[in-house]
Parts: structure tokens; sequence; C-alpha cells
């Protein structure tokens, strides 16, 4: 989950850093730019969505709560006080970076409240009223439901851990929703849908990775929640994705151009805009341990593309406009040019000389990147 299409060739570190952040100059923004007779488009699929889209939500009753993997606050105090020792006598072996990707994970879920207003932004699909039985609307809000609990879980788990500074964290929250982002849809839902079919994806493949990692570090317990995790995630992709494959069956060239514009944008993760009030640099030193720590790394950004390439079939796509075949052939041919450009950069990484970094996170301890 972690940042835009080569995340992670690493640069020198400066010594400090006093002022706050400065994000990359965005493309200029093109508001509604999806032609009004496309959102007829969506209107004419509800049908389908109601079908399609709504069954892969899980009523709240079998829904799994945060509660299910924490110690219950309603023992009695001894009993109370054990599981939480348990629970921390779980994690002390599990090592600094863990905890630093951890908690980037955690902090990306938590900034939810941006990501259901985007959403809510797009043409065609948006809740107008805000309990619109709209399908795409009953999605929008059910789905950031079930996300909410992703960030409630992982941050109770930490604040329990006592391995990071939740103040730091929480502040590095509160930076991030205030943020904001822009992920460069332009209100226009085939871009969304293709955006969050390529992200919902990656934070399976993230948060797959942090469970493996703390299974090999001896804790079960958040190894199951990370599965758990990842497997909401999972499913949500297969959301979004079949939202896409369905475009494509419907409006081959409009959707294949949508894919071609995303994919030429680069898909800027969610909380490339982190900050801790410290660290300017914040996010870019968070992905750097993801690559090494193998959480997320530039080859699983290429793995995602092929992947998508292939589960919509996009090589074998006819009757598209010169256009979209233009968009078909780029679109196509970019995840052998992203693997290629990586192999330059780590070259390029490896003859740099390792620098220290402290996270606040993790009470400013140093780690070497």
């Amino acid at each position: 989950m972690q940042i835009k299409t080569l995340p992670f060739a690493r640069t020198p570190t400066p010594s400090h850093h006093l002022s706050p952040p400065r994000a990359t100059s965005p493309p200029p923004q093109r508001l509604h730019s999806m032609p009004p007779e496309k959102q007829e488009i969506f209107h004419s699929l509800s049908g389908w969505a109601s079908q399609r889209i709504l069954p892969l939500l899980k009523p709240v009753g079998q829904c799994w709560q945060p509660q299910h993997f924490l110690p219950d606050a309603t023992l009695p105090s001894e009993e109370f006080t054990e599981a939480v020792r348990a629970l921390r006598d779980r994690t002390k072996e599990l090592p600094e970076e863990y905890f630093v990707v951890l908690v980037g994970d955690m902090v990306t879920e938590e900034a939810l409240p941006t990501y259901q207003t985007i959403m809510n932004s797009l043409d065609g699909v948006k809740d107008d009223c805000g309990t619109s039985p709209s399908p795409w609307a009953v999605w929008t809000r059910a789905w950031s439901a079930e996300e909410n609990r992703h960030g409630d879980l992982l941050r109770t788990y930490l604040y329990l851990s006592g391995r990071v500074d939740m103040k730091m964290v929480e502040k590095t929250i509160h930076y991030l929703i205030a943020a904001g982002m822009d992920p460069g849809f332009d209100n226009n839902p085939y871009l969304g849908f293709v955006y969050t079919s390529f992200q919902e994806r990656a934070t399976f493949v993230s948060h797959g990775n942090t469970a493996r990692l703390a299974k090999e570090g001896g804790d079960p317990v958040l190894a199951r929640i990370c599965g758990t995790i990842a497997a909401d995630e999972k499913r949500h992709e297969n959301a979004y994705s079949r939202i896409v494959e369905k475009l494509l069956e419907v409006d081959p060239t409009g959707a294949m151009v949508a894919i071609g514009t995303m994919m030429e944008k680069k898909i800027t993760m969610p909380a490339h805009l982190m900050y801790d009030g410290e660290d300017p640099r914040l996010f870019e030193h968070y992905s750097t341990v993801a690559q090494r720590m193998g959480v997320y790394t530039a080859k699983d950004y290429a793995d995602i593309l092929e992947f998508l390439v292939q589960r919509w079939r996009l090589e074998k796509m006819e009757g598209l406009t010169a256009e979209g075949k233009r968009a078909q052939d780029f679109v196509c041919g970019l995840a052998p040019r992203i693997r290629r450009l990586q192999e330059r950069a780590d070259e390029r990484a490896r003859k740099l000389k390792p620098c220290g970094v402290k996270f606040s996170w993790i009470f400013n301890k140093e780690l070497l990147l």
C-alpha cells in the first residue's frame, strides 16, 4: 500500500528536516471528466450491481468484530491483565521494523473518512442524500463499515502491545486525514473503480505478508488478525474487479482508456501524505522498510498489474477504437517495463551508503535504510 509506480528507490536522507512535508505537485484536476451520457451506463447497471456486487458484502451478524481478537475487558481484572501480558509476550520477539510496517498499514486504514468521501464524489454512483437506496451508494457505505474494523483492530492491538508510541501514531493519523488525497479520479467512476481494483489487491498482498511475518515471529494471534483483514481486502478486490469487467463488456473502449489513464497517472497509494510532525519523508522511509521486509514491494506493483491484465483479459480485447488500442498496448506492456526500471533503481540503491532514520512511531529508535 505504499506509493507510486516505483516506490522504493532510495535516495540519501538529509540529517534533519524542520519544515512540514511538501507534496509533489499533482496534475491539474479535471472535475467531472466523465461525459454526462456515461452516467446512464451506471444507472442501467443498477440491477446488475444489486445481483453481482452487493452479495459480496457480509451481513453484520456474520462479520468478525475487533473484540473477537482482543483481550476481553469485561473479565475480572487479574484475568484481563493476564491476557494483555500474554499479548505482550507474543509481540516481544517481533523486530522494530515489523512495527514500523504494521503502524504504516494501520495508519493507512485509519484514513477511511477520506476514502469514503472520495468514493462518494464519483459521478453516477454517489450517495446523493446520505441514505440513498442505490446499490452503488449501499455498497460504498457498507464497504466503509467493513473497512472501519481494520484500523480499529490494529490500533487497539498496537496500543496493548506497548511497542509503539501511540501519541505519535495518533498525530500521524490526524495529519493524514486532514491532508486528504487526490488519487486522480476526476470524479470519474471508471477511473475510481480501476484504482480500487488495484488498491484492494495491494492491501490484500500487504496484510497477507504482515500475517506471514507475525507467524514467523511467534505471534499466531496477530498473524490471524492480519490474515483476516487480508481476506476482507480480497473480497473487496473481487467486487471492484467485477465492476471493471462489466464496464469492459458494455463500454470496451471507454473502460480500456480509463485503465490506461489510471496506470499512466500511476497508482498513488492512499497514505502518501502521511506525516508525524517530524519527518517530512515519513512515507518514503516507511515504504523503504516495507520493501526491505518484503511486505509490499515494487515487484508486487508489477505483479498486481499483470494479475489484472490477465483477469480482465486485456490482451485479448478486440473491436477497440484507435484510442482504445493505444491504451491496450500501453497497459499490456507496462509491467515488464516497470520491472526493468526497478532493476536499475535497485542497482543504484545498492551503491548508496546505508543511512540511519529515526521513527517516532517506535520511540525514535533508528533503523538503517
